[in-house]
């Protein structure tokens, strides 16, 4: 399998990742809001327990679209995209060990950490948009923890960012199959 028909086969499968993007906006979100109204703690336990719904709830939704929710078995970009959750979960132990000193820096940490798996994603689906994406993430995370921001802040930061880049996606990936 070529690389850009790997790149297709990711694309129509989950349709270009938007719906995976929008989850995670919902997760960052929820989470900005329990730091608002709750504990650090309990919205870093929101962040975590959603982040294990994303890929679940996201695959329905490109079957609800109809999407196979499911790319070929003999394409090598599955085992990328697999590997690269290792990027998250070192994040998540890197910036709940930095937590336990400085609250703050949890999420501008994971808006980096996060920004850079995006990174990874324009190889995975083959859209420079995701260049963008990351970028953007890990500018906002910079821009937190430079301007010391609360905690809250850079989980609505993530997910106001990741809402926006999966609705471009979504409604562009539906275009190109109308």
């Amino acid at each position: 399998m070529i690389i850009a028909d790997a790149q297709k086969d990711m694309r129509d499968a989950y349709l270009g990742g938007g719906p995976g993007i929008l989850i995670s906006s919902i997760v960052w979100l929820t989470a900005g809001i329990v730091a608002v109204y709750n504990s650090d703690l309990s919205s870093l336990i929101v962040f975590f327990v959603g982040g294990m719904f994303i890929y679940p709830v996201s695959t329905l939704i490109s079957k609800l679209l109809k999407r196979t929710g499911k790319h070929l078995k003999e394409n090598p970009l599955g085992k990328l995209a697999i590997e690269s959750t290792a990027i998250l979960f070192i994040g998540l132990f890197i910036s709940y060990s930095i937590f336990q000193s400085f609250p703050n820096w949890f999420y501008p940490i994971m808006l980096m950490i996060i920004g850079m798996r995006y990174l990874l994603f324009q190889s995975i689906y083959g859209l420079k948009i995701y260049w963008g994406i990351g970028l953007i993430l890990i500018t906002s995370g910079y821009m937190c923890l430079s301007t010391n921001q609360a905690l809250h802040i850079g989980a609505i930061a993530g997910g106001v960012i990741e809402l926006i880049f999966s609705i471009i996606i979504i409604i562009s990936d539906r275009k190109e199959y109308v």
